[in-house]
């Protein structure tokens, strides 16, 4: 009798592993694909994505688990940066499969922490109970080889057209630098208004790129002007100045 119970728990164990993997072998949105759609509730209330943030950028990002420490400094810092975000038009959205009740004792937790001596914060950006892998499986936030229930560290930097135009992936054990998601949020604000690109480890107040000339004729209007705003390191490489 227990080695038929033995073999059938075995079955079943497996059957469930095999369809949890299966379940979740969904795709990341790639580079200016339609960001997915869903519906949620959150800890602001319910969300109606993209529709209620429709001409701002978006931010979403993606957690392992309430109540853990990699994740509630994450959350402290945005917190801490929310303000920037908000200045750049950008709503900032968190998820991660817990359940809404735990993400609302979560937040009232951590806005009783004083993080990095900075005083107490309040958080004024919604985090979402994605309990049913919804939103997960939309955004290839599940990956069976890290966890199968968990999502790992995403983030979907969106435009106001609801294209996505940066995504980052970081491993359960390895926190987000905040600083550099709000620095490329501003690179990419600033290559979309002004046609233009940043160079490596390029920083807001610095001299940026501007597109390379395709001909002769474009080589010696840009010559023209290099005593004014632009200056090049080779024919390809042009630099200008920033204002």
């Amino acid at each position: 009798m227990r080695t038929f119970l033995f073999i059938n728990l075995l079955i079943l164990a497996i059957i469930n592993s095999s369809f949890s993997q299966s379940n979740f072998k969904t795709r990341m949105p790639g580079l200016s694909e339609d960001a997915p759609a869903f519906i949620a509730k959150s800890t602001l209330g319910d969300i109606n994505f993209p529709d209620d943030y429709y001409d701002k950028w978006k931010i979403i990002l993606s957690h392992p688990a309430a109540f853990t420490p990699v994740c509630t400094t994450e959350i402290l810092e945005l917190a801490y940066l929310q303000d920037e975000f908000k200045k750049k038009n950008t709503q900032l959205i968190v998820l991660s499969t817990d359940g809404l009740n735990s993400h609302i004792d979560w937040t009232k937790s951590m806005e009783e922490i004083n993080f990095m001596d900075r005083g107490i914060m309040k958080i004024n950006f919604p985090i979402i109970s994605d309990y049913n892998y919804e939103i997960s499986k939309k955004y290839g936030m599940i990956h069976p080889k890290s966890n199968d229930s968990r999502d790992i560290r995403a983030v979907f930097i969106i435009s106001p057209d609801n294209k996505v135009r940066a995504v980052f992936v970081y491993p359960m054990e390895v926190g987000r630098n905040i600083d550099e998601i709000l620095r490329t949020l501003t690179a990419l604000q600033k290559v979309e208004k002004e046609k233009v690109l940043t160079p490596a480890n390029w920083n807001p107040g610095k001299d940026y790129l501007v597109l390379s000339p395709e001909s002769i004729k474009d080589i010696e209007k840009m010559e023209s002007k290099k005593q004014s705003d632009l200056y090049s390191l080779a024919w390809y490489i042009w630099y200008k100045k920033a204002n």
